[in-house]
């Protein structure tokens, strides 16, 4: 990788006259305050899922650990003073589950030649497809030499671990265009997301559809509760109790037998976030005679609606859609979000507003055989993913944009 820029990463694993980058065996080692000024600075869109709460209740419950294959090493850049600067969250992997940007073929291609896959190093927050910021800059820190530093930390970590890759995923797409230019390695695909256009209700964002798509949605939510005896309930903040989060993990882990073969996440998980930010959390609960059957999870951000979860203890028709999606447009709308996250995969959220949105990677691989490889293997997956989210585009059930919105 010759052509990345290591000037600034020059003796950051060790102590410096300027900077020092430090790895951090999880991210309990740096004050909530302190990270969350890197995460969440002054003048950024908040984002739930980089908050001090939600690593500190990965890792504290054990959910993201060494055992499960998630071991932290965290890098926390330090200025002059000794203040952390930035922070880069980053994982030591022994397995490639629970990061929805996939590598298994990787893997097994170098170990049919006889090398070695893992470990790896993961730059990501664990189990969750969202896109956001992933060098963690506090305000006021110079954005681009900090990154510089913790990519090249990162690096250096590799070497010292004897990882096999360096994957950086789900990261914003001047991230993506800039650290492609160094030599990383550059990743496309697609989600799913439902974009506020300035709707002032439900039947707002219906009118935009085509007739037939709208007559589909409306029967669709008749029949997800008419007659079935269920009333929808909002919760967030303290009207989370824990025999909600009781209910929801039910849920959860039957949904997730069903999808993965094993649950990522745990109950303790679930109460440490209750915790430590219900006030971003929004439960959206399908209630008969206030017994939760089925619900959904969701992150608030300022910008954004992130649906996570969801499960039933009953079969109902359309349930799922209800809840997971016309459920977080109409909370969206009433929040004035700019748009709904509604998680990776799916092309059966297409009919029902949520329109394809790309998403990027980034990665660096020591083997120079099997970096040539997946480079190929890249330049062909990128072009694939433009046009089939470009086909998928024309689908949408948009009858015109709308006049006088944006």
């Amino acid at each position: 990788m010759a052509t990345l820029h290591r000037e600034a990463s020059q003796g950051l694993m060790g102590d410096s006259d300027k900077l020092v980058v430090r790895v951090l065996d999880g991210v309990a080692a740096v004050p909530a305050a302190v990270w969350d000024a890197c995460a969440n600075p002054p003048g950024a869109s908040f984002d739930p899922f980089l908050s001090h709460a939600f690593f500190a209740s990965l890792e504290a419950s054990g959910s993201a650990s060494p055992a499960s294959g998630w071991a932290p090493r965290h890098l926390a850049l330090e200025d002059g003073q000794g203040s952390i600067a930035a922070v880069l969250p980053l994982y030591l992997k022994s397995h490639s589950m629970g990061e929805f940007v996939f590598d298994h073929s990787w893997a097994a291609a170098i170990e049919r030649a006889g090398g070695r896959y893992y470990p790896k190093l993961q730059a990501a927050v664990p189990f969750t497809p969202v896109t956001g910021r992933r060098f963690l800059v506090r305000h006021g820190a110079d954005a681009c030499g900090a990154r510089n530093a913790l990519l090249g930390g990162a690096l250096q970590l590799l070497a010292a671990e004897k990882a096999s890759s360096l994957h950086i995923t789900f990261v914003e797409p001047e991230v993506w265009s800039d650290l492609g230019k160094q030599g990383l390695l550059q990743r496309s695909d697609s989600q799913f997301h439902w974009h506020n256009r300035g709707y002032a209700s439900f039947d707002d964002f219906l009118a935009d559809l085509a007739s037939r798509k709208r007559k589909a949605i409306r029967k669709e939510r008749r029949e997800a509760l008419q007659g079935r005896g269920l009333i929808i309930e909002w919760l967030t903040g303290p009207d989370i109790r824990e025999h909600h989060w009781d209910a929801f993990f039910t849920f959860y882990m039957d949904t997730s037998a069903r999808k993965w073969g094993r649950p990522y996440l745990n109950r303790r998980f679930f109460r440490l976030i209750g915790e430590s930010m219900a006030e971003h959390i929004l439960l959206v609960m399908a209630m008969r005679e206030e017994r939760p059957v089925a619900g959904a999870l969701n992150f608030i951000g300022s910008e954004a609606l992130y649906g996570r979860y969801w499960g039933a203890i009953e079969e109902h028709p359309f349930l799922h859609f209800e809840l997971c999606y016309y459920q977080a447009i109409d909370f969206a709308i009433a929040r004035g979000l700019k748009r709904v996250e509604g998680g990776a995969q799916g092309e059966h959220k297409l009919a029902r507003g949520y329109v394809p949105s790309p998403t990027y990677s980034l990665h660096y691989i020591a083997d120079p055989g099997l970096r040539a490889g997946v480079a190929r293997f890249l330049d062909h997956e990128r072009r694939e993913v433009a046009a089939e989210a470009e086909a998928l585009q024309a689908l949408a059930p948009f009858r015109k944009a709308p006049e006088g919105k944006v």
